[in-house]
């Protein structure tokens, strides 16, 4: 049964993050039979699900493993509950829909420059995909306390019960992510 690791970028970000393209390369050289994929996501939330479901389902018979990013940690939760796959989640957002109402608007993301709209019923769509248990065998998480977009404590309340990385300082990028990939290759393996 081959393997499929499904990386799920942030809020505002790309496949060309600095995470992304780091898990890409570690993963080519460590795991080179591992399939990669890290889709452009829907700034949409309902969007954005619908389509990560489909790279799920367009591939059967195949063992699924999952890593987000900010807000792709909370989607990440979302789908390792519902088809119960092992995640790892990098400074996670917890609660995405108590945040994203300061970015209620326009929105123009960096990397890829298009320009759209965070809308009330987006927040009422990211509110329905909260996961209010999780499976605690499921998850290494990681969060830096110098994270100055997310509140670290809300992930580490949520996930207490996971495998748990809290590194002082750093930032919402997470400072040294690379030094992580073997850990997170170990959980994933």
């Amino acid at each position: 049964m081959s393997t499929h690791l499904l990386y799920i970028h942030g809020f505002n970000s790309s496949p060309q993050s600095v995470k992304a393209e780091l898990t890409r390369q570690y993963f080519t050289q460590h795991w080179p039979e591992l399939h990669f994929h890290c889709p452009q996501i829907a700034t949409e939330p309902n969007k954005a699900i619908a389509q990560l479901e489909q790279i799920i389902s367009s591939v059967s018979d195949v063992k699924w493993l999952l890593m987000g990013s900010s807000l792709g940690g909370y989607f990440a939760t979302y789908l390792s509950e519902k088809y119960q796959l092992s995640a790892v989640l990098t400074n996670p957002a917890v609660k995405p829909f108590e945040l994203l109402s300061d970015y209620l608007g326009e929105q123009k993301n960096p990397y890829t420059n298009e320009v759209y709209q965070v809308l009330p019923k987006h927040i009422e769509h990211l509110k329905a995909l909260y996961q209010k248990t999780i499976n605690k065998n499921n998850y290494l998480v990681m969060v830096q306390t110098g994270d100055e977009v997310l509140n670290y404590q809300e992930a580490t309340e949520k996930y207490h019960q996971c495998q748990l990385v809290v590194q002082k300082g750093g930032d919402h990028s997470f400072i040294d992510y690379d030094q992580m990939l073997p850990s997170i290759h170990n959980f994933l393996k």
